[in-house]
């Protein structure tokens, strides 16, 4: 099994702890989630630098990651437990009353893996623009990556953080933007169409890639190009074309799996398009 098939293996794998996580909560976010697996996993498993077996909050020497649309957290619990931040059968108490695993993430139980609490949807650009100041401070020259909604651009202080990023030159910083053309409301277009927003990111002085982010190959292609711009001066913004829901068919080219759990026979029919490659929880 080559490196690509391994972290397929892995991603697949993720999407069913995703299905199996919010019907057993009967609350959460799937369609998000399934979109960015492929992302998260490629992030963890080939390109962060970062050491699950002694994590700490300030993560001297190690790249940080900052999920700014907290809602998809079930994806991001799955990877870090898969990743040997905590028991994977941890994953079973998602939403659950006392559960570190809260239905959007929060440090304030301890999670290892977890540096802020977010889902207030606009703040983690600006979080993550700061990090990546302090580890120029500290000099440490690893990165800073965070990764966002499209729906979360209508927040008018993701650009504020934008125009920040590119005044003060902060070029130890990797953003995503998981642009799948949806929110919890609809189309991107019916709700505040974002125009052509790789130029307005352009504009506002960022380096700019695209890549499409259900396919592996692709995403660690990109992914590595981004970490070569770093250091020359500019802030670098991936957009990150996805399918929301991506990976169960009934659950694709709709908005309206953004927060809808699936019920028994939803999850079953899910479940079989997904093969169980590393075990289930």
């Amino acid at each position: 099994m080559n490196k690509i098939q391994e972290i397929q293996a892995f991603a697949t794998q993720v999407r069913r702890d995703v299905l199996r996580m919010v019907h057993g909560a009967n609350s959460g976010h799937p369609g998000g989630s399934l979109g960015c697996a492929d992302f998260v996993s490629v992030l963890y498993q080939h390109t962060l630098k970062h050491n699950s077996a002694n994590f700490t909050i300030d993560g001297r020497n190690e790249d940080l990651f900052f999920l700014s649309n907290g809602h998809i957290a079930p994806v991001w619990y799955s990877v870090l437990a898969r990743s040997g931040y905590f028991p994977i059968e941890e994953l079973s108490t998602l939403r659950q009353i006392g559960s570190r695993l809260q239905g959007h993430p929060t440090n304030l139980e301890g999670l290892p893996g977890i540096r802020i609490a977010s889902g207030s949807l606009g703040q983690g650009l600006s979080v993550a623009l700061g990090a990546a100041q302090a580890k120029k401070l500290n000099n440490d020259n690893r990165l800073v990556f965070s990764l966002h909604g499209d729906g979360e651009l209508d927040e008018g202080q993701i650009w504020e953080a934008l125009t920040y990023g590119a005044a003060k030159k902060v070029d130890n910083i990797i953003c995503t933007i998981d642009y799948n053309k949806k929110q919890i409301d609809g189309p991107i277009k019916d709700v505040l169409d974002l125009g052509d927003l790789a130029a307005k990111l352009i504009a506002f002085g960022w380096k700019v890639f695209e890549m499409q982010g259900n396919d592996i190959q692709n995403v660690i292609e990109i992914l590595d190009l981004a970490v070569s711009n770093t250091g020359k001066g500019k802030p670098i913004a991936i957009l990150m074309h996805t399918e929301m829901g991506f990976g169960v068919d009934f659950m694709m080219g709709t908005h309206k799996w953004h927060g809808t759990t699936p019920n028994d026979e939803q999850l079953e029919k899910a479940l079989a398009q997904l093969p169980e490659t590393l075990g289930d929880y």
